[in-house]
């Protein structure tokens, strides 16, 4: 019986279905991804959505889907379904829809006729394959089974468009075909575990919709290529495999590889196994490197997701070997202080001032769970030391330190936090000049350099020392409204803003914090006052004017509601370990009740993962990135951190 679950009678109904959404990835950087009922919403769906290299850094949609008719006493019976637009769908095969089960892996149960049929789906852990297996559970008369593979070659940001460019020439391969509909792309390898018998008929299927796309503000037709069809004659007890990767493999074997990448997996039996699995989606390993997609589909690497991510998605699993390969990795892409914030497929972007802290973060976290300080000294200490030697002294965005010790950033129109949403040139939050987040995490950072420095190191700590006794004086008297009890979000000169936004809240968990517990349990307070929410901390109070609460419409509307009031999980894992610091067992039953909350998404939005964000607003919904890697870190960090304190004995206060 699996943990996640559907409704049998309601699959059929596409404002059910086609809002649930399937993700399966790889350690090659290649996905798989669609609705539960098989109807692409998104132009990021496919079924073969990989990695290019030799074209850019992102991911690219060469089989989109593969349409599969059951032909049985000349009657035919598409179990395909595509949007047309105009609530136009055909074929509507998701009416042959009984039953679909998550695991050990997805699998839909077909009925059509006198034929049930399942369909699973897999993807080879370390090579660019999917495979689906198909098995005949019953066929009262002779049965065939036809396949119509669609093709896209074209970036998960683009659309795919009739033209004479594309190459409908073929290859004959083992029990298949290879094709390459563009240079400089790889070739496509599609392929039977039995022979079939294929007609080469090229031909496009035009405007295909993307619902999600239109909804979202952006181009949303697509015409896909059809190279031609396959068939197969069947019977009951029948079992075919069809493969779809950039090399080609034996047919004989694809029986034993579709059964090998069905074990070994954590299954998603739990709640808390469910973020286990989702987990390690976000991993990477390509040409000796392990790197961190931020999330699907359309995030890359990130240094501040990151380093923010690293300890709860990795370390609670015990995981250090790909904790250390990460931040290695990360740090072979640095630029002077700072690490990758993004990547336009074409180039890296540092634009950044928190990434370094966090890194900071992630080394302590390391040092929490494994306890070896002497192996992070020496790994990173002279990393560590470069960032805040340049910091101090000033460096790239206007980033440097005051004479008050404060960490300034950024200059007119810059980006450099996490709130860093820009329309026509100007930030949606300006948050340039002393940010308070950033401002802790300058503190701490310090403070961790100073400890292990003086335990292991050489150097002399002295002006660190001072500048760190500075800062827990300034700290107070810039950002502490001691008479109204708020905490600015930034300030700037004069300028203090005290609207009520998250940020404050990472103060209460850091291991150094320029703040006492007076003040955190205040922050804390306003927070889960004006802030929480079943789904995340919101980004701003709903008692400011310019709060949004729902995340919709267009990019525009879209951005001025991201951080103006959407709610992200990522925020509950500092918000939890704050609370904790300071109730201790006490706290357990809310922090329970919040991280518990999430049990109900396993089968909204992201299948068995988190969103990006949620509405500020109620019903809360799922939007954004369907499946976020500092979501889902933050919720097993919050369960690591709930056992661990029910483990434990209080101290005497």
């Amino acid at each position: 019986m699996s943990y996640i679950k559907f409704d049998k009678s309601k699959l059929i109904n596409l404002e059910y279905s086609l809002n649930k959404e399937l993700l399966r990835t790889n350690r090659a950087g290649s996905y798989a991804s669609t609705t539960i009922v098989g109807c692409n919403t998104r132009k990021y769906h496919g079924l073969l959505v990989a990695l290019q290299p030799q074209i850019d850094r992102g991911h690219h949609v060469l089989l989109s889907t593969l349409d599969v008719t059951v032909i049985q006493r000349n009657a035919e019976f598409n179990l395909a379904i595509h949007s047309y637009g105009d609530n136009s769908y055909e074929p509507r095969g998701h009416k042959y829809i009984r039953d679909f089960e998550s695991e050990p892996i997805p699998k839909l149960t077909y009925r059509v006729g006198g034929v049930i049929m399942t369909k699973e789906r897999v993807y080879v852990l370390s090579e660019d394959r999917f495979m689906i297996r198909f098995e005949i559970l019953e066929a009262h008369s002779a049965t065939t089974l036809r396949f119509k593979p669609m093709l896209a070659f074209r970036s998960v940001h683009s659309l795919s468009k009739q033209n004479d460019y594309a190459d409908t020439s073929y290859t004959e391969i083992k029990n298949g075909i290879k094709v390459r509909m563009y240079e400089p792309y790889s070739d496509l390898y599609l392929q039977f575990s039995r022979k079939s018998k294929y007609a080469h008929n090229p031909d496009w299927n035009y405007n295909i919709e993307y619902p999600k796309e239109r909804t979202r503000g952006y181009e949303y037709h697509e015409d896909l290529y059809m190279p031609g069809i396959f068939e197969l004659s069947v019977k009951k007890g029948d079992v075919i495999i069809f493969s779809a990767g950039l090399n080609e493999i034996e047919p004989k074997k694809l029986r034993g590889a579709f059964a090998k990448e069905t074990v070994d997996r954590v299954p998603r039996d739990t709640f808390i196994h469910c973020l286990e699995n989702a987990a390690k989606q976000f991993l990477v390993e390509r040409e000796g490197n392990t790197e961190l997609i931020a999330g699907y589909h359309w995030f890359h690497i990130c240094g501040r997701t990151a380093f923010v991510s690293l300890p709860g998605l990795l370390l609670t699993q015990n995981d250090t070997g790909h904790f250390l390969s990460i931040v290695d990795t990360m740090i072979s892409k640095m630029q002077g202080p700072f690490f990758p914030i993004t990547d336009d497929g074409s180039m890296l972007h540092y634009s950044s001032v928190d990434a370094s802290l966090w890194f900071f973060l992630a080394l302590q976290r390391y040092i929490e769970f494994t306890g070896d300080d002497k192996l992070i000294w020496d790994k990173y200490g002279k990393v560590m030391k470069k960032i805040l030697e340049e910091y101090k002294k000033g460096t790239s965005y206007n980033i440097s330190m005051q004479d008050d010790g404060l960490l300034y950033a950024g200059g007119e129109n810059d980006v450099l936090t996490w709130m860093n949403t820009v329309i026509e040139g100007k930030p949606v939050v300006n948050r340039n000049g002393l940010a308070v987040e950033i401002n802790g995490l300058w503190y701490n950072a310090i403070k961790f350099y100073i400890e292990l420095n003086e335990r292991y190191g050489k150097g002399r700590t002295s002006e660190w020392r001072q500048i760190t006794k500075e800062i827990e004086k300034s700290f107070v008297e810039t950002f502490w409204d001691s008479e109204n009890e708020l905490m600015a979000d930034c300030v700037r000169g004069d300028y203090r803003d005290f609207s009520v936004r998250p940020n404050q809240v990472i103060l209460t968990a850091l291991p150094y914090s320029p703040v006492n517990d007076d003040i955190k349990y205040r922050i804390l307070q306003i927070a889960e006052g004006e802030l929480l929410t079943p789904r995340g901390l919101r980004t701003l109070s709903p008692n400011n004017p310019v709060y949004k609460g729902v995340y919709k419409g267009d990019i525009i509307q879209r951005d001025l509601a991201y951080h103006n009031g959407s709610a992200f999980p990522w925020l509950l894992g500092f918000f939890v370990e704050g609370y904790l610091k300071l109730h201790r067992k006490s706290g357990v039953s809310f922090a329970k009740k919040l991280l518990n909350g999430f049990e109900s998404e396993m089968t909204e939005h992201g299948i068995g993962t988190i969103s990006e964000l949620y509405y500020g607003d109620p019903p809360y919904r799922g939007k954004g990135a369907i499946s976020q890697a500092w979501s889902v870190s933050e919720l097993l960090r919050m369960n690591y951190l709930i056992n661990k304190v029910e483990n434990q004995s209080d101290p005497k206060r």
